[in-house]
C-alpha cells in the first residue's frame, strides 16, 4: 500500500519529456519532488506562476511564492510570473499537455468530484472547472477508500460534479486505473495489495484481465 508520497511518485513516471503539467492541490503538489532529472518539465500553477520547482526544506520557504493552495513551493531558473487571466489563457487554449487533480470521487465513466460536499464551507472551486473542461489529460491522484473506509471509486458519483467523462487515469493508495467504456481497467497494484483487495475497496465496475504487475515505484 502505497502513502501520499507513493502516489505522487508512481504519477511522475507519467510525465513525459517537455510537458507542461498542472499541479492540482493535495497529493498532486507533491508530484513536482519526484520528477526524473533527465527530463525538462515545465509546472504551471493557476495562480500565475510557470516554472515551479520542488517544496521548499524547512527553513527555506518564501511567503511571497505560493501555489493555487497557498502553499510555499520554489521556482527553477526561467521561472515567471503573471496574471490569472495569462494563467487561464494557458489552461483554456489547451496548452497544458497534463493535468494532475485530487478528488473526492471518480465515476466508471470518468465524471470527477472534487470541490465540494454539500452543507460544508468551501472557499470556492478555484481553476477545477476550467481544468477539467480543457484538459485533453487528466490524472487523478487520491486514497481509494474514505476514512470510514468506503470506495471513491464509484459507479457513479454521489457529490456534485467538477467534470464529466474527463478523467483517463487514477493512482491511488491500491492501484493504478484506466478509465474506458466498460469500466475501470486494473492496470498495476501497490506494494503489498492484492486483486481481491482492490475489488472490495472498488464500487464501480473493475476490470481485472490476467496477472496485475505490481507498481515499480
Amino acid at each position: 500500500m502505497l502513502d501520499k508520497n507513493g502516489i505522487a511518485k508512481r504519477i511522475a513516471k507519467e510525465i513525459q519529456d517537455g510537458y507542461y503539467v498542472n499541479l492540482g492541490i493535495g497529493i498532486p503538489t507533491l508530484v513536482a519532488n519526484f520528477v526524473n532529472t533527465a527530463i525538462h518539465v515545465e509546472f504551471q500553477s493557476e495562480n500565475g506562476v510557470l516554472g515551479m520547482g520542488p517544496f521548499p526544506f524547512e527553513g527555506e520557504e518564501d511567503a511571497d511564492i505560493i501555489n493555487a493552495g497557498k502553499q510555499t513551493i520554489t521556482t527553477l531558473p526561467g521561472a515567471s510570473f503573471f496574471d490569472s487571466v495569462l494563467s487561464f489563457g494557458m489552461i483554456r487554449g489547451k496548452h497544458v499537455d497534463l493535468t494532475i487533480l485530487g478528488a473526492m470521487e471518480v465515476s466508471e465513466t470518468g465524471d470527477i468530484a472534487n470541490w465540494k460536499i454539500p452543507g460544508k464551507m468551501v472557499k470556492g472551486m478555484g481553476g477545477a472547472m476550467d481544468l477539467v473542461a480543457s484538459a485533453e489529460n487528466i490524472i487523478v491522484a487520491m486514497m481509494h477508500t474514505n476514512r470510514a473506509g468506503e470506495s471513491k471509486i464509484l459507479d457513479k458519483c454521489t457529490l456534485p460534479l467538477t467534470g464529466v467523462s474527463c478523467v483517463k487515469k487514477i493512482v491511488t493508495n491500491l492501484a493504478v486505473l484506466e478509465v474506458t467504456k466498460d469500466g475501470f481497467l486494473l492496470l498495476e497494484r501497490a506494494p503489498g495489495v492484492s486483486v481481491e483487495e482492490i475489488k472490495k475497496a472498488t464500487k464501480g465496475t473493475l476490470i481485472v484481465r490476467g496477472e496485475i504487475p505490481e507498481m515499480s515505484i
